[in-house]
């Protein structure tokens, strides 16, 4: 579960799903995206060139739709809406190297098409007619026995007949050649509980899946090559984004050649199995390398129950981000929710950790050490070129951030244990040189929490080092919210 050098040289990618922009994002779009932005800034922390993927899903008639309710063109909507992800993912601090739109006829197009003759020219793919439950939400078709009381597993709606005449795709050719990968940990689906989850759906059998739709019906997205009567249908255009942003299809993939295959890529459990199953077998059909990691997190919660407008119980991103901040949001994301089970979030409980974990916590220690310093050191003391512990390393590495940032406020608690043990503040009124050895030593370790930060909540890392380097006590970093 660790990248290597592709190329000869260190290099790691990392990607998010590409959203759907049929809406603003929510908060379960800021964790995935936030969680891909602590590992790229981790890796490039430990000297890795990185390359991290965003983007949206513009090919989609859930696009027309929305586009049509509001009364605007579909590119005008378009633009204005992933302006709107940009200006987010701006806000939170997320460092992206590139955003990908599928309506992008000069980067996406040419990799989309390339895959489906790649898919083609391995004989797997075939026109036929079909009739099967579509839920459109998903922009996916089911079985029966996929449904949950008849209804789609992850939208609780009904999904409608449809029958239609498709190319599809020969799934059911290569379900047996992933799930050995998988089962080899060539291809890892983390955590284990969503790689046994995926084994047991390719143990039930697995049927081909419709690549293309009827332009009649959805007259937004790539034409089929050869028969402009159909487009080429949302998965085999959407998951190509993960390659053709890298210049797939081009004689432009120089950064294919040199990122691909992705060392993780990020998704909720919603849409693990297009992402377990179907883009590797595109990926075999092709003749491409699989990714490395596939990391699945949890659902976000609150008050125990599925995010949902009609129950009321939806956060809005930008409503936590006006009251707390964003590096409180990156802090909750990391820490007081599971990398990789389903986690809880409400204001109450986002208040009582910012107050405890923030405000009297972080914030508070760097206070009284910088206060110290500032009083009693002339200047700051010499800091170690690398200081990220190996355990915060280790974790981050696999990908466990919660673990990683909870080994971050260790430390902070033992700092916090220090000073009340040796009270370096006293200490210096009766013997000075060894209160100062202590204030340095808590000043060194205060820096060294500093960097650990850098990947989880960047702002309070280049305040905290400053503040160390410059030898001053900082402003309040995180006032309590009474």
């Amino acid at each position: 579960m660790t990248s290597d050098s592709k190329g000869g040289k260190k290099s790691f990618y990392v990607t998010v799903p590409i959203y759907y922009p049929n809406a603003n994002l929510h908060m379960g779009h800021v964790y995935t995206t936030t969680l891909a932005d602590i590992l790229a800034r981790y890796h490039r922390l430990s000297g890795k060139e990185v390359y991290f993927l965003t983007g949206s899903d513009e090919n989609t008639s859930k696009v027309i739709k929305s586009s049509e309710s509001e009364g605007k063109s579909v590119e005008k909507y378009l633009d204005e809406i992933t302006s709107g992800f940009k200006s987010l993912f701006e806000m939170i601090n997320i460092s992206s190297s590139d955003f990908i739109r599928t309506t992008d006829k000069e980067k996406h197009w040419p990799g989309v098409i390339a895959m489906w003759n790649a898919l083609a020219a391995s004989g797997d793919i075939y026109k036929n007619s079909y009739e099967g439950l579509y839920c459109s939400a998903c922009e996916a078709f089911y079985t029966e026995k996929d449904l949950i009381e008849g209804k789609c597993p992850f939208h609780g709606t009904s999904p409608e007949m449809l029958k239609e005449e498709n190319y599809f795709f020969r799934l059911s050719k290569y379900a047996n050649q992933v799930a050995e990968k998988i089962k080899s940990g060539e291809f890892a689906i983390l955590p284990d509980s969503r790689k046994n989850e995926i084994l047991a759906f390719i143990e039930r059998g697995v049927e081909d899946v419709s690549f293309s739709r009827p332009i009649n019906v959805v007259p937004h997205g790539i034409p089929v090559p050869g028969d402009e009567s159909q487009v080429i249908y949302v998965w085999c255009d959407a998951l190509t984004n993960y390659i053709s942003a890298l210049g797939y299809g081009t004689d432009s993939d120089v950064l294919f050649k040199k990122f691909w295959p992705a060392d993780v890529q990020i998704m909720g459990k919603d849409i693990l199995r297009f992402h377990a199953l179907i883009w590797p077998a595109m990926l075999l059909s092709a003749g491409l390398p699989l990714p490395k990691n596939i990391l699945v997190h949890g659902m976000i919660t609150s008050g125990g129950v599925k995010m949902s407008k009609s129950i009321g119980n939806v956060i809005d991103p930008m409503e936590v981000i006006n009251e707390f901040g964003v590096e409180a949001l990156r802090y909750y994301v990391a820490r007081e929710i599971s990398t990789f089970e389903d986690g809880d979030m409400t204001l109450e409980r986002f208040k009582e950790a910012y107050n405890a974990n923030l405000a009297n916590g972080l914030g508070n220690l760097v206070a009284r050490v910088m206060k110290m310093a500032e009083t009693h050191l002339e200047k700051c003391p010499l800091l170690p070129e690398k200081s990220i512990p190996e355990d915060f390393a280790s974790a981050m590495e696999q990908f466990e951030i919660q673990k990683a940032a909870n080994i971050v406020w260790q430390k902070i608690q033992d700092l916090d244990s220090k000073i009340q043990a040796t009270e370096p503040f006293k200490l210096v009124k009766s013997d000075l040189e060894k209160g100062r050895q202590i204030i340095s030593e808590l000043v060194i370790d205060l820096y060294t929490v500093g960097r650990m930060l850098n990947p989880i909540m960047p702002n309070t890392s280049e305040a905290i080092k400053y503040a160390v380097k410059s030898n001053i006590s900082p402003i309040n970093l995180f006032p309590r919210k009474d």
